[in-house]
């Protein structure tokens, strides 16, 4: 895997991994600013989608369709639903589910995708296995990360989400992400690094004060796994 797709919701995230690779060129397509990096003999293409799930996906489709990418990656921040999970640490999406897609009137479960036929979508083994072995001094999580077009600030819907898909984290983008990918049969994995809980613990830290702390943290992550790949 030498051509590597890497969509960031956020330029606060972006720009913590372009600190640490070597940026050859970069243009647009559809408003939206593409980077073609350096990371040794790797060739990523980087990408801010903006945030929520169709701009996700659009963005993916948009890199594949354009990009010959052999896998992407989406990282970013996450806010936890765990007890388990805390801030700063890195949880590795070993299953995406989209929390809001709701067709239960259709007798189907919460979070049942047509197109897919089921409610989770399982990450690539291969790049989970690479990720699983590649060490940090962050504690690692791998689970299910739930994805929804509502940034979750409530006790009671951080309950219901980890209940409901036993998830450790929720965020805006990865699951559409991991849709896309399904469907066009590229290899995807999502990395979120936690920078708040939704019951607002943890000596009330706020999305604010750990965002550059947390994507700092995930993008040398992701810089370890490319190499290892």
């Amino acid at each position: 895997m030498n051509r590597i797709g890497i969509i960031f919701a956020m330029e606060e995230e972006l720009k913590e991994l372009l600190n640490i690779v070597e940026l050859e060129n970069s243009y647009e397509i559809f408003d939206i600013t593409f980077y073609e990096c350096k990371l040794n003999d790797k060739e990523l293409i980087l990408a801010e989608s903006g945030v929520g799930k169709v701009n996700a996906a659009r963005c993916t489709q948009i890199l594949i369709d354009n990009m010959d990418v052999d896998c992407i990656f989406n990282i970013g921040v996450a806010g936890s639903v765990s007890p388990s999970v805390k801030v700063c640490d890195i949880v590795i999406g070993e299953k995406l589910a989209q929390h809001d897609f709701d067709i239960t009137a259709f007798n189907h479960e919460k979070g049942y995708i047509p197109n897919i036929g089921k409610v989770y979508i399982e990450s690539d083994p291969y790049l989970l296995k690479i990720a699983e072995e590649t060490n940090t001094d962050t504690n690692i999580h791998k689970g299910v990360i739930a994805s929804g077009d509502i940034f979750c600030t409530e006790e009671w819907m951080s309950n219901k989400i980890r209940t409901k898909f036993d998830a450790l984290c929720v965020e805006m983008e990865g699951a559409s992400i991991a849709q896309v990918c399904f469907l066009s049969h590229i290899p995807f994995l999502v990395i979120r690094s936690i920078s708040d809980s939704p019951d607002g613990s943890e000596n009330k830290i706020t999305y604010e004060e750990f965002l550059t702390i947390s994507s700092k943290k995930v993008a040398e992550y992701l810089k370890n796994i490319i190499l290892k790949l």
